[in-house]
């Protein structure tokens, strides 16, 4: 559109300059930029395609491409034509800046074990020692001491196991990149200071330069909890603070921290970790970035985006807010322009407010009937999914968890290890078995017993209060009531009398029971008469979606059960994947 736009004849001596003395000094500049756009295009293929490209020019920062135009908008706008400057050209300047030439930055993401043994294959190879059995003193006196150090410390033709190959290849392909196509590199299960400079020594031997920020993913409750200390390690440290340069972004994870405490208890952590982060930093005058690794489904940190933003503790949101838009969420929240406008909107409006109206601090009698409630849910929940004998055989028996490894839906393996522990398992596959079965048990376990329990000694009416006017309790009792009216125990039980043993159907009525209890103590905490009596619409909207949902787990069942009889069947494997994607679409945030 630009070529065929821009014909005019006049304009200024700095462009004419640039393309020479030609009639259409506009439309030369822009078959120019076609060009090499073309075999910016020709050069990427070649090399997918592993074929060496051509030496023709190729972009590849935005900037080479933004000169030419920028270029042009000033001819146009000095020569009379403001209206054709402000048009299409000025459209493509602001894509150009908001998306770049890759639309998108690439984050990387690694477990923080994979990174330690690599270092550990690396420091024994060398005669240095293992790595993996020093302590984290020594650990990082040895990355400060190779960060500093000129000489490069990883031979190139190192001998090393594939998984650490594939580590080092990884730093090698980053450094390889342009810098506006990369983000951050994300560390998983990150538990010390070492595991962030850790990171930082193979981008230097690497050569990323420059280096992508690093950002630690705190995950379990005790990684959550000593999130704050591993930061104050490395900000103690003079090179980590000048490298930073006073920003220092944190991931927080909801679907791990749920995985391993239950939903209530990790809701609880994530508040308070991210209150010791956030005052840390303002210690330290370091302005933090917390980066929400939510799923979609409650079980995952998921819900409704304004009540999740509100609900922060004061000072979390500072103006700046990172968030994961997964991939069961993506076709819901910007599937449509107008959707994913106002989904944008949303975003925007609530860090506003969080910002310019931070909710007040919990009074110390709320802190202390929360940190009960949590404990209380914790302990329920962890005694059920890890002391009770044969769990872990119900779970897999009554769920479709196994079979969700070959389908080929997620971005990740369903494990991190071979086992049939639930500690190897991801938690995707932990909520996704739990919601696919319609009992939704990672979002209310423990919830019941726990409220019980205060019911014993704290004034229903204080807790009440806590539901009316602290947002994150609000929220958080908001959320388990929805999943609460979302669970179908007949649908649940179905599962089991079809697919468990006999002598495991025990736990399932069990579980059923307690999801009674669950929502009967809820209501006394909301004061609404029934399950999302306050909620209208959606109580309407999950009445319509049963019907065409509720054949979908019985087609299921049936699948499930024929596929466990002849597993190498692939018509049942292809049914099988479309009665899953049916019933996630229909639990919606659950699913």
């Amino acid at each position: 559109p630009l070529h065929e736009e821009l014909s005019m004849t006049t304009a200024t001596a700095e462009l004419r300059a640039e393309v020479g003395d030609v009639r259409e000094p506009y439309r030369a500049m822009m078959e120019r930029i076609h060009t090499r756009l073309l075999a910016t295009q020709r050069y990427l293929e070649t090399r997918l395609a592993g074929r060496d490209p051509s030496d023709d020019p190729i972009y590849t920062q935005a900037e080479e491409l933004a000169a030419p135009l920028r270029l042009c908008y000033r001819a146009l706008a000095e020569t009379g034509n403001d209206h054709l400057a402000d048009g299409n050209l000025l459209d493509t300047l602001r894509r150009l800046a908001c998306f770049g030439l890759t639309l998108v930055r690439l984050d990387l993401r690694q477990e923080s074990s994979r990174h330690t043994a690599a270092l550990d294959a690396v420091t024994r190879y060398l005669g240095m020692g293992a790595y993996l059995e020093w302590d984290e003193f020594k650990r990082q006196a040895f990355l400060l001491r190779e960060i500093e150090n000129k000489r490069p410390l990883i031979p190139s033709d190192i001998p090393v196991e594939p998984t650490v190959r594939d580590v080092l290849d990884t730093f090698e392909m980053m450094a390889r990149q342009a810098p506006s196509a990369m983000g951050a590199y994300i560390i998983s299960m990150a538990q010390s200071a070492s595991d962030v400079l850790a990171v930082e020594l193979l981008q230097k031997q690497a050569g990323v330069s420059p280096p992508l920020r690093v950002v630690p993913l705190f995950e379990t409750v005790d990684d959550l909890r000593r999130s704050a200390d591993v930061m104050k390690q490395l900000f103690d440290l003079d090179w980590y603070r000048n490298h930073i340069g006073g920003e220092q972004e944190v991931m927080i994870g909801y679907s791990d921290s749920t995985k391993d405490a239950g939903h209530l208890a990790a809701a609880w952590e994530l508040y308070q970790a991210q209150e010791r982060l956030v005052a840390l930093c303002c210690d330290y005058g370091i302005h933090l970035t917390l980066f929400h690794g939510r799923g979609g489904t409650v079980g995952r940190g998921g819900g409704p985006t304004a009540l999740a933003i509100q609900s922060q503790p004061p000072g979390a949101i500072q103006g700046r807010l990172r968030v994961t838009e997964q991939g069961e969420m993506i076709q819901v929240q910007f599937g449509l322009p107008e959707i994913a406008a106002r989904t944008l909107e949303v975003y925007t409006t609530a860090t506003l407010r969080a910002t310019l109206q931070p909710p007040s601090t919990p009074l110390p009698s709320w802190r202390a009937v929360m940190d009960q409630l949590a404990d209380v849910s914790m302990t329920a929940y962890r005694s059920r999914v890890r002391g009770q004998a044969d769990f872990v055989t119900y779970f897999q028996s009554a769920t479709p968890v196994d079979a969700l490894g070959h389908l080929h839906i997620g971005s990740r393996p369903a494990r991190r290890q071979p086992g049939i522990d639930l500690t190897s398992l991801r938690a995707i596959p932990w909520v996704f078995g739990w919601t696919q079965m319609r009992l939704l048990l990672p979002a209310w376990l423990g919830v019941g017993q726990a409220l019980n329990t205060a019911f014993e000694t704290t004034p229903k009416e204080l807790l009440r209060e806590m539901y009316r006017t602290w947002p994150m309790f609000h929220a958080t009792f908001d959320l388990i009531e929805m999943v609460l009216a979302k669970a179908e125990p007949d649908i649940a039980a179905h599962y089991d009398r079809s697919l468990v043993s006999e002598s495991l159907q025990e736990i399932g009525c069990e579980l059923r029971r307690e999801l009674d209890q669950t929502g009967d103590a809820v209501l006394q905490i909301t004061g609404h008469p029934t399950l999302l009596d306050n909620n209208p619409v959606l109580r309407r909207s999950i009445d319509v979606r049963n019907p065409y949902v509720d054949p979908l787990n019985l087609i299921q069942v049936e699948l499930l059960r024929r596929l466990r009889l002849n597993s190498s069947d692939e018509r049942i494997r292809d049914a099988l994947l479309i009665t899953v994607n049916g019933i996630a679409a229909g639990m919606r945030n659950t699913g």
